[in-house]
């Protein structure tokens, strides 16, 4: 099962990549897919995952085939073959 994942804004510089495609082995979540591409490229790390709970952080826009994953069933969403995953880091500011 393969999977194109497409990094944007200080995900792209952190990665050095527009994108990775990833082979999985089994049937996974959004919430495992993050965890993988954090072991993948560690670089990315410490912007996806929260160290504290060890939980995806919050602050990502994250879209599957199109739709944000809020739409769907969040971190929980089930990521199929040949989906297209597009990571997009929320800045905030005042």
């Amino acid at each position: 099962m393969t999977v194109n994942v497409k990094f944007i804004g200080s995900l792209h510089s952190l990665s050095g990549k527009n994108s990775v495609e990833l082979r999985l082995t089994r049937l996974c979540r959004i919430r495992d897919l993050i965890q993988m591409i954090a072991e993948e490229l560690p670089r990315l790390g410490s912007a996806l995952i929260d160290p504290k709970s060890e939980s995806p952080k919050t602050n990502l826009l994250i879209i599957v085939n199109g739709q944000e994953m809020s739409v769907l069933d969040g971190f929980e969403t089930s990521i199929k073959d040949g989906d297209e995953v597009v990571l997009v880091p929320v800045v905030h500011g005042g």
